[in-house]
C-alpha cells in the first residue's frame, strides 16, 4: 500500500464509527446529524429498496418511510448486533416487503373493476350450498363460533387469504389468526360431524 492510502478496513471501521456516532445525535433529534446520515446513506439504502421493488416511485416512498422510522429508532440502534448500514438496511429491506405486501392488498381489492361484469344465472356453488340441508348445518356450525373465528375462516376459505394477509388485515398477531383458525376449525369438525 502506497504512502496516503487508507487501508480498506480501517475506511469501513472509521465510515461506521461516523454513522454510529451521527445515529447517537439523531436519538437525541439533532436534525443536522440526520441531513449528514442521510447524504451518507441515501443512495446505497435507495438501490436496496429499489432492487427489492423494481420501480422508481414506490422505491422513493419506501426509503422516505424507512428514514423516518431511522430518525424515530435511532435510539434502539446497537453496535454490538449490526454495522449502522447493516441496521439502516433491514429497516428498508422491511419497509420494502411491507409495501410489495399492501400493493398485493390494494390489486387484490380493485381486481375486475374495469371489465364489464358478465352474470350466470345459474347458482353458485356457495349458494347451492347455502340451500342445502349440509349448507344449513354448515351455517349453523358457524354461527356459533366466535365472531373473530368466524371472520378468519370466512376470510381464508371464500376469500383465499392467507395467514399473513389476515394477520396483516384484520391487525391481529399471525399466532393468534393461526390459533383462530384451529380451534374454529376444531369447532366446526365436531359441530358437523354426525
Amino acid at each position: 500500500m502506497e504512502s496516503g492510502e487508507i487501508d480498506p478496513q480501517e475506511a469501513v471501521r472509521l465510515r461506521n464509527q461516523e454513522l454510529e456516532s451521527l445515529l447517537a445525535a439523531c436519538a437525541l433529534n439533532d436534525r443536522k446529524a440526520f441531513a449528514r446520515l442521510y447524504s451518507l446513506t441515501s443512495a446505497k439504502l435507495y438501490g436496496v429498496a429499489l432492487r427489492i421493488l423494481n420501480r422508481d416511485e414506490w422505491a422513493q416512498d419506501c426509503l422516505q418511510d424507512a428514514y423516518i422510522k431511522v430518525w424515530n429508532n435511532a435510539g434502539n440502534y446497537r453496535s454490538y448486533l449490526a454495522a449502522p448500514l447493516t441496521w439502516m438496511s433491514s429497516i428498508v429491506r422491511n419497509q420494502a416487503l411491507d409495501l410489495i405486501r399492501k400493493r398485493k392488498r390494494e390489486v387484490a381489492k380493485s381486481d375486475d373493476k374495469g371489465f364489464p361484469e358478465q352474470v350466470d344465472g345459474a347458482l353458485l356453488p356457495l349458494d347451492g350450498l347455502s340451500r342445502s340441508e349440509q349448507g344449513r348445518r354448515l351455517n349453523n356450525c358457524l354461527d356459533r363460533l366466535k365472531e373473530q373465528q368466524r371472520q378468519v375462516i370466512a376470510l381464508a376459505y371464500f376469500k383465499g387469504l392467507t395467514h399473513d394477509e389476515l394477520a396483516a388485515y384484520t391487525d391481529t398477531p399471525l399466532g393468534t389468526i393461526k390459533t383462530w383458525i384451529r380451534r374454529g376449525l376444531e369447532q366446526l369438525r365436531r359441530c358437523l360431524e354426525p
